[in-house]
């Protein structure tokens, strides 16, 4: 058997270690609910569709019957009512059968599927979960760098899948990033819906329709050669069109005036050939002052794992300072970081644990909050796409276990500790860079480097954040990994360059705070968008309060 040993550079470690109905669409866990809804859904819609072709078999009956009789009778109307017993048949359809057959006919086999419609429609998403899903895929679009094909396709990177969008759906992608006034990718997604419907796919959506969007949202990104192209290519295709002549006149006009201002001598410039793709056009900057540094790890890229801070990480056992709970079965710790210290902890939960979690969160799962800054109230952001639920020792045997065993492992009290926060991710789940602690207004006094003076002065002061609490600020993070995701998803640090993938089963745990109370900026952090898969976390914030002995106070402001 292979032996987990201690203090073990990092670059051996691989052979030395011993291996809400709310927006919806923010829980793959809740998602999938949806799947067995419509499952019984579609069973229900068979039954219906039996029952109209039985009652459709029924009437054609009806019907063969009362043809062949009317035949016979009107051949010799009279020779035919001649005889007593056709005369009484005849009184006996029109009064009896000829009504049995109208109340066949007004039996309404849908009842029982629109009944059973109405009983689930309560749980459908709603439009804000659509946009919600749309803006996700576009959310992965930019973070991974992904071309709308890749989605309309199914070419996810790593996997294989037959679902993919079609000429209406990108349509519908278009529009939902058109009405919210972002023309970037409006523009990607109505091209892609161009190409497919160029390509000869089959369409609800008309040509018209797709120009039309496509052409202002291009004139919006301020291309107006290749606005003026394409309505000209909708004026062809519908003359009578009503805004595609004066739109037109009014691009036309400002090209002139465009080319004029360039001096270029040709006022008929011919637009770009290049059909349009990601990276045709910039993107907006938005409200995060480091985006691309965030997404490039997320990609992969820019980590700055060197080989010299390699040499600096090791795997070893953590017995919690000669703690009795795991003298005889040590928590097997690795460095993820050195510098500020990260550190994984393997087996950190059992698969039990992680089922038995996720069965009492899952019916509490609402979305996530963040505190407001201003105000300490907690509130839903753009910027954390996720559900929570709070988990307490009440709760069942599993989340004392778990408290107690963080207990054990950091050396700090949980007594004044949040509760355990569970988190699932749905589609394009993230949470953008955030500090886990308050900031406290900026002390001119404090010794700091010029990086880390622009830092402070960046981010907003939140310094009641957690007063209603009374237990201080969030020292520490502890955060369990309680899936594998195929991609995506990982926890990146922009300030220093560091990714570290879930891995289902176990811990990671750092510092918020330096021993003096100051904030720690370099643990600014986000949870990247899950690209494929399903992301379970939960977290224990661990607050300042009870600490005073168990983590004495540091001599400088960044010990």
């Amino acid at each position: 058997m292979k032996m987990f040993l201690c203090l073990i550079p990092w670059t051996l470690l691989c052979c030395c270690c011993w291996i809400t109905h709310a927006e919806i669409f923010s829980s793959i866990g809740q998602m999938t609910d949806l799947l067995y809804t419509e499952k019984e859904l579609v069973h229900s819609l068979r039954e219906y569709i039996k029952a109209e072709e039985s009652k459709l078999a029924e009437v054609k009956s009806w019907a063969k019957k009362l043809d062949d009789q009317t035949k016979v009778s009107t051949s010799d109307p009279e020779g035919f009512l001649a005889h007593p017993v056709n005369a009484y048949k005849l009184m006996k359809r029109l009064n009896t059968e000829w009504s049995q057959l109208e109340n066949l006919v007004l039996q309404n086999p849908s009842d029982g599927f629109i009944s059973n419609m109405t009983l689930h429609r309560q749980f459908f998403p709603d439009k804000d979960d659509e946009t919600g899903a749309a803006k996700a895929l576009m959310r992965l679009q930019d973070t991974y760098r992904l071309d709308s094909e890749v989605f309309s396709k199914g070419k996810l990177p790593g996997m294989h899948s037959n679902a993919m969008l079609s000429v209406d759906d990108c349509f519908d992608m278009g529009k939902t990033a058109y009405n919210d006034a972002d023309y970037y990718h409006a523009v990607l997604w109505l091209q892609q819906s161009l190409k497919q419907l160029d390509a000869g796919e089959e369409v609800v959506v008309s040509k018209a329709d797709i120009l039309d969007y496509l052409s202002y949202s291009v004139y919006q990104m301020g291309d107006l050669s290749r606005a003026v192209e394409l309505t000209r290519r909708l004026v062809a295709i519908d003359p009578s069109h009503q805004r595609a002549g004066g739109n037109l006149r009014y691009f036309e006009r400002l090209l002139i005036k465009q080319q004029n201002e360039e001096e270029e001598k040709k006022t008929d410039q011919p637009a770009s050939e290049e059909p349009i793709h990601l990276g045709t056009y910039n993107r907006p900057l938005d409200h995060l002052p480091e985006r691309d540094i965030y997404e490039a790890l997320c990609r992969g890229e820019g980590v700055k794992m060197t080989e010299a801070r390699q040499s600096r990480l090791f795997c070893r056992y953590q017995d919690g300072r000669r703690n009795p709970r795991l003298l005889l079965k040590p928590m097997m710790e690795e460095d993820e970081w050195d510098s500020p210290h990260i550190v994984r902890y393997l087996h950190a939960l059992s698969d039990y644990e992680i089922k038995k979690i996720k069965e009492m969160a899952k019916p509490r799962l609402a979305r996530a909050t963040v505190r407001d800054p201003k105000t300490g109230v907690l509130t839903t952001a753009n910027y954390r796409v996720s559900k929570s639920a709070w988990l307490e020792e009440e709760d069942g045997p599993v989340i004392a276990r778990v408290n107690q065993r963080i207990q054990d492992i950091t050396g700090l009290t949980v007594d004044t500790a949040e509760l355990l926060q569970v988190a699932n991710y749905g589609v394009g789940g993230q949470y953008e860079p955030h500090f886990d602690f308050s900031r406290r207004p900026f002390d001119s006094n404090l010794k700091v480097d010029g990086n880390r003076l622009a830092t402070f002065l960046n981010y907003k002061d939140e310094p009641d954040a957690f007063k209603r609490l009374g237990t201080g600020n969030r020292v520490a993070t502890f955060l369990n990994y309680m899936s594998d995701v195929e991609a995506g998803g990982a926890t990146v640090f922009p300030d220093f360059g560091a990714v570290i993938q879930p891995k289902k089963g176990t811990a990671v745990f750092w510092y918020n705070l330096f021993k003096s109370g100051e904030g720690d900026y370099r643990t600014r952090h986000a949870a990247c968008p899950v690209l494929v898969g399903s992301k379970w976390v939960s977290n224990k914030w661990i607050h300042e309060r009870g600490q005073e002995f168990r983590r004495p106070c540091g001599l400088t402001e960044v010990d």
